[in-house]
């Protein structure tokens, strides 16, 4: 038997997600396989089971992890602009907990954990929004969250499904992203359009 295979893990738990990521980055989230993930972090193959019970429960930590990052990222966030850039960055640095997190068929979309953390991340969302003012967001905040999320959540689709190479050419994603930003969302700042 190999040393790695009677390896002990300090945060085995820890080290079952790492590995997931790995598998979903590379090769998607279908890939994914609970006695891979075994072989891969050393242990046995009940171990994966005993912290997340299945596939699905592996994959819900993964998204609620996912929301975690983003919620963190978002707080930061200076303004609208500022948040959906920090949105487009996350889905680039996290692109696996970005592909997990916005597929509730691959989840258990009703755990509690899950939904307390899309809700933390909701609010820095809901934040940026409320700092825009209402001539330059519509009468809807909610439509306004909508159409934000839109933006940032399909920039970020695109980019990270190389459909943006051919647009955007060598331009810095977060700059063309912010850019787009300003054309959506008025601010008090703008300036009236030259005639």
């Amino acid at each position: 038997m190999s040393s790695r295979s009677t390896y002990h893990h300090g945060d085995l738990r820890q080290a079952i997600l790492t590995a997931a990521l790995d598998v979903i980055a590379t090769e998607g989230p279908s890939a994914l396989s609970l006695r891979d993930l075994a072989r891969r972090a050393g242990v046995s193959h009940a171990a994966p089971a005993h912290h997340f019970k299945d596939r699905a429960g592996l994959l819900t930590a993964v998204a609620t992890e996912g929301f975690d990052l983003l919620a963190a990222a978002l707080a930061e966030a200076e303004d609208l602009k500022d948040a959906g850039v920090r949105y487009v960055r996350f889905a680039a640095e996290h692109p696996a907990h970005f592909q997990v997190m916005f597929q509730p068929d691959l989840h258990r979309p009703d755990d509690p954990e899950l939904l307390a953390a899309k809700d933390r991340a909701g609010s820095g969302l809901r934040a940026g929004i409320a700092g825009v003012p209402a001539d330059g967001r519509g009468p809807d905040p909610r439509l306004a969250g909508v159409a934000a999320w839109s933006l940032a959540h399909g920039f970020a689709t695109l980019l990270l499904s190389h459909n943006l190479a051919g647009p955007i050419g060598e331009q810095d994603p977060e700059e063309v992203f912010h850019t787009l930003a300003g054309l959506l969302f008025a601010s008090d700042t703008a300036q009236p359009a030259q005639e």
